[in-house]
C-alpha cells in the first residue's frame, strides 16, 4: 500500500507524545536552580537517568514477555505457564519506578484550588510542607515496605521458582528513591526559612498525632472521620499529592487507633498496584502514545472531525461514543481513559476548546460506561454475588446508552455558543479520502475488540496486539514515527502510570482499613432496617455507593458490600441485575467525583490537566449522570428488559 502523507490533513501538528502540559502543572512550582545549587541539579539529573532507563525497559520488558505468551498460546498452541509471573513481578517494579519518576517531576495528582489562591510565599510554603508530607509518609512506610519485602522472601513463585523477595523488594527501593528525589526537590526548590517552616509543621502534627495516641483507643468509629476525612481529606484540599494523602490518612488510622503491623499496610498497597489487570494502564497510555506519534490518531480524529467536526460540540459527541465503544476492550477506566484522549483531545484544544471542559466531559464518560462490558466491577459483582455474568453484561448496555445521551443533552446546551464560522462543512468526496486514509487506523479498535471476543488475548494481553498493530501499520502506511522520541514516550508512560497506580494502591490500603473498622457491616445493618422499603432502600443505596465510589475502588467496594446488601435487595424485590447496575453507577459517579475520587485524578493525570480546571464543568455532568442513574434506577426495564 502506498505511505500515506498527513501533511495537508486540516488538523493541528503534534508533538510525539500528543500532549500539551498544562500552564499550571500539578507538582511544586519549580524556581530558577542558582548556581550554589547546580551540584543538586547534576546529582537529580544523573539519579534521574539511572531510574528513567530501567523504567523504559520495564515496558519494553512488559509489553514483550505479554505479547511472548499470546504468541505462544494462540499461534504455537504452547502457551507459557511463566508469562504472567514474571509480567505480574515486571509490573510492580514499573509502578514503583515510574512513582519515583512522577514525584521527580513533579507529575503526581494533587488537588491546588485553595493553594492558588494564597500569596506567592503563601504557595511557597505550602509546595513545601507538601514536599515534606510525601517525606513523611515514605519515611513512616519505609520499614514496614522492607519488613514485607523480608516476610515474602521465604515464599517460592509457583512458575519461575524463584524467591519472591525478587518482586517484593521493588517496593522498599522504590519508596527509598521517592524519599531521595523528595530531598533534592526540597534542596532546591525552596528556601531556608520555608523548609525549617514546614519541618516543624508536618513534624509538629506527627508528633501530636503518636504523643495523643491513646486517645484515639476509645473513640470507635469517629476514628474514621478522624483520618479518612480529616487527614485525608483535608491533606487533599491542602495541596498534598493524592497518594500520599491517601497514605497518610490511612497509615495514621491502622497504626494509631489499630494493632495492626504496618506491612500489612503495605501489603495492600501492593496488593493495589500489582493486579495483573491493570497492566492494561501502561499497556494503553503506550497505545495511545503510538496513535498519536505514528500519525494513525491524527488520520482518525480527521475523518471523525469532517463527519461532525462543523456541528457544535462534534468532537464532544465523539468523545462520549468512543469512550462507549472503547469501555469492553480492557474493562479499566483508566486504560480505556487512555486509549481515547490522546487521539482527541489535541485537536479539540487546537479548535479552543478548554481543557477543563474537556478533562471533565472525559471523567464523566469514565463514569457514564462502568456498565460496559467487560466491566470488571460487573465480573467482580458476579462472583461475589452469584448473580449471572451474563445477564450483567447484558444488562449493562443500555443503562450506559441512557447516560450516555444525557451527556450529550449537557454537551449541546454547553455548546450552543459554539463559534463554528470558520470550520467549513467537509465535502463528502473529501470525506471518503479522509476515509480511506483513517481506515488501518479505525480498524483498531475492532481488531482489539475481537481478539477479546476471540478468546486470541485476554484484556490485559490485548493492548500488546494493538501496540505491535500500530508499530507496523505506523512504520508501513503512515510513516509519521520518530524514533528518537520512543525512550522519553516509553519514560512518560512509566510517569503516568506510576502516578496512577500509586492512588490506586494506597485507595486499596484505604479500603482495607474501612474493612477492619467494622464500618462494612454497621452500614448494611442501618440500611436493612430502613422504612419505606424498596424505593428508600434504592435511594439510599444510591448515595451510599456514591460516598463508598469516592473513597474505595468499584471491585473492593462490591467485594466488601455486595455479599451484604444483595440479599437485602432481593428481599425487598429489586431485581439482581437492575440493582447491580444502578450500584454501579452510582459508584461510578463517586469514583470520578472530587475531592476524593481517584478516577477523576487518573483522568487528569491521563490528560495532563491540573485537576483544579476540571471541577466546574465537571459538576454539571455529574448533575446529568446523576439524573441518569435515577432514571435507571426508577425503570427496571432499561437493566431487565434485554434478559
Amino acid at each position: 500500500m502506498k505511505p500515506v502523507r498527513l501533511d495537508e490533513l486540516p488538523l493541528a501538528t503534534h508533538d510525539a507524545l500528543g500532549h500539551a502540559l498544562p500552564e499550571a502543572a500539578n507538582g511544586p512550582i519549580v524556581t530558577q536552580t542558582t548556581p550554589q545549587r547546580g551540584w543538586l541539579a547534576r546529582i537529580d539529573r544523573g539519579l534521574g537517568w539511572l531510574v528513567e532507563v530501567p523504567a523504559a525497559l520495564l515496558v519494553v520488558a512488559d509489553i514483550g514477555v505479554l505479547l511472548a505468551g499470546v504468541v505462544a498460546r494462540f499461534v504455537l498452541h504452547s502457551p507459557l505457564v511463566w508469562s504472567d509471573e514474571l509480567a505480574s513481578i515486571l509490573f510492580l517494579w514499573l509502578a514503583m519506578f515510574g512513582a519515583v519518576i512522577a514525584l521527580r517531576r513533579g507529575e503526581h495528582m494533587r488537588m491546588t484550588a485553595i493553594v492558588a489562591r494564597l500569596s506567592p510565599g503563601g504557595r511557597a510554603l505550602m509546595e513545601a510542607v507538601a514536599t515534606c508530607a510525601c517525606l513523611a509518609f515514605l519515611a513512616l512506610v519505609l520499614r514496614p515496605a522492607w519488613q514485607h519485602a523480608s516476610d515474602e522472601g521465604d515464599i517460592t513463585t509457583s512458575a519461575l521458582e524463584i524467591s519472591n523477595l525478587w518482586r517484593e523488594i521493588a517496593m522498599p527501593i522504590g519508596i527509598a528513591l521517592m524519599g531521595t528525589f523528595a530531598i533534592l526537590r526540597l534542596l532546591r526548590e525552596a528556601n531556608a526559612k520555608h523548609i525549617v517552616t514546614a519541618l516543624v509543621i508536618v513534624g509538629g502534627l506527627c508528633a501530636a498525632f503518636w504523643l495523643g495516641r491513646h486517645a484515639f483507643d476509645d473513640l470507635g468509629r469517629l476514628n474514621l472521620l478522624i483520618f479518612f476525612v480529616g487527614v485525608a481529606a483535608g491533606s487533599v484540599l491542602a495541596g498534598i499529592p493524592i497518594a500520599f494523602a491517601f497514605g497518610l490518612g490511612t497509615f495514621g488510622y491502622l497504626a494509631l487507633s489499630t494493632g495492626t503491623p504496618m506491612s500489612v499496610m503495605v501489603g495492600r498497597m501492593d496488593e493495589g498496584m500489582s493486579h495483573l489487570i491493570l497492566l492494561a494502564v501502561p499497556l494503553f497510555v503506550f497505545l495511545g502514545q503510538l496513535l498519536e506519534a505514528t500519525g494513525m490518531a491524527r488520520a482518525m480524529v480527521a475523518f471523525l472531525a469532517g463527519l461532525l467536526g462543523h456541528v457544535r460540540g462534534g468532537l464532544q459527541y465523539v468523545l462520549v461514543g468512543a469512550m462507549y465503544l472503547v469501555s469492553g476492550i480492557s474493562g479499566a477506566k483508566a486504560a480505556d481513559m487512555a486509549a481515547v484522549a490522546p487521539a482527541l483531545f489535541p485537536e479539540m484544544k487546537a479548535r479552543g476548546a478548554d481543557e477543563g471542559e474537556l478533562v471533565a466531559l472525559l471523567a464523566a464518560t469514565g463514569a457514564q460506561t462502568e456498565t460496559v462490558p467487560p466491566s470488571l466491577v460487573l465480573i467482580t459483582i458476579g462472583s461475589v454475588t452469584g448473580v449471572s455474568i451474563a445477564a450483567l453484561f447484558t444488562g449493562g448496555l443500555l443503562p450506559a446508552l441512557v447516560l450516555g445521551l444525557i451527556l450529550c443533552a449537557v454537551v449541546g446546551w454547553r455548546s450552543r455558543g459554539e463559534d463554528l464560522s470558520g470550520v467549513p462543512r467537509t465535502p463528502w468526496k473529501k470525506n471518503i479520502k479522509l476515509f480511506a486514509i483513517a481506515f488501518p487506523a479505525l480498524a483498531l479498535p475492532f481488531l482489539i475488540r475481537a481478539a477479546v471476543v476471540g478468546g486470541v488475548a485476554t484484556a490485559t494481553e490485548v493492548s500488546t496486539i494493538g501496540i505491535a498493530y500500530a508499530l507496523i501499520v505506523g512504520a508501513a502506511i503512515y510513516r509519521q514515527m520518530k524514533w528518537r522520541n520512543l525512550g522519553r514516550m516509553l519514560v512518560g508512560t512509566a510517569a503516568l502510570s506510576g502516578a496512577i497506580l500509586l492512588i490506586i494502591g494506597t485507595a486499596t490500603a484505604m479500603a482495607w482499613g474501612l474493612t477492619q473498622s467494622g464500618f462494612s457491616g454497621w452500614l448494611a445493618t442501618t440500611m436493612a432496617g430502613l422504612p419505606g422499603g424498596a424505593p428508600m432502600f434504592m435511594a439510599v443505596s444510591i448515595l451510599a455507593f456514591v460516598v463508598l465510589g469516592s473513597v474505595l475502588e468499584g471491585i473492593p467496594a462490591m467485594v466488601l458490600f455486595g455479599p451484604l446488601l444483595f440479599p437485602i435487595a432481593r428481599q425487598l424485590g429489586i431485581n439482581d441485575v437492575h440493582y447491580a447496575m444502578v450500584a454501579t453507577l452510582a459508584m461510578g459517579l463517586g469514583l470520578f467525583a472530587p475531592p476524593l475520587g481517584v478516577g477523576y485524578y487518573s483522568a487528569c493525570a491521563i490528560a495532563r490537566v491540573n485537576p483544579d480546571r476540571g471541577i466546574r464543568p465537571l459538576m454539571g455532568y455529574m448533575a446529568a449522570l446523576l439524573i441518569g442513574t435515577i432514571i435507571v434506577a426508577a425503570v427496571p426495564w432499561l437493566s431487565t428488559g434485554f434478559l
